[in-house]
């Protein structure tokens, strides 16, 4: 199982004024070079400027409410969520992803309640990645695993409650919302418990017993 750990990238502005000096350095000494016909001074410089060019494609920006994920040669080395201008290895990959909240309205279901009856439902998730490694690698698509196993947890729970009560202790899902949408965030958290995915709301949006019915 992956797990998130802190990549700790060195300071973007100084990296990058150092980078200046260095190729100005080293563009001068090749016009200094080449003017004395120097072959070796010339080389050095170019191999100099060309290594100052490849170190620039270290540098990156983490903006605030996202997170960069970065990968070497198919090896995750950590993630940087503070936000700010950052360097790090030029060959390293840098795979940005959200850490603000979303939210999204599942389709209107058609299930059966725990007594049979043909229902409608659908629900809306708050969410937000807080494992950037486990929500890129353990999962093909976070986004698309997140809609998917919250429409599996909206039936499972629609199917555990009565649409109505007609008890007096009998919980249903038209007459108690607020334990059912806690029963809705426990199941769809227990769904993405290894997407790196925090389940802040759940609840239901939309409820009713099918047209058939209905009428």
């Amino acid at each position: 199982m992956f797990r998130e750990n802190e990549y700790r990238a060195s300071n973007g502005l100084t990296t990058l004024l150092l980078l200046i000096v260095v190729g100005l350095a080293s563009f001068a000494g090749l016009l200094k070079s080449a003017q004395a016909q120097m072959p070796a001074g010339v080389i050095v410089s170019l191999l100099v400027l060309v290594v100052t060019c490849v170190l620039l494609g270290g540098l990156f920006i983490v903006n605030p409410g996202d997170a960069k994920a970065l990968i070497l040669f198919g090896s995750y080395k950590g993630t940087v969520k503070t936000p700010g201008f950052w360097f790090a290895n030029p060959f390293i990959t840098k795979r940005k992803i959200s850490l603000r909240i979303r939210n999204f309205e599942t389709q209107k279901l058609k299930v059966n309640d725990n007594r049979a009856n043909p229902i409608e439902i659908a629900a809306i998730v708050v969410w937000k990645v807080v494992e950037t490694a486990e929500a890129l690698f353990e999962v093909d698509d976070y986004q698309k695993y997140v809609a998917v196993q919250s429409e599996s947890a909206v039936r499972a729970v629609a199917q555990s409650y009565p649409y109505d009560s007609h008890a007096d202790n009998e919980q249903a899902l038209s007459t108690h919302t607020a334990e059912v949408s806690k029963s809705l965030q426990v199941a769809i958290e227990e769904r993405l418990a290894k997407a790196g995915v925090q389940v802040i709301e759940a609840r239901i949006s939309h409820l009713a017993y099918s047209p058939e019915i209905a009428q």
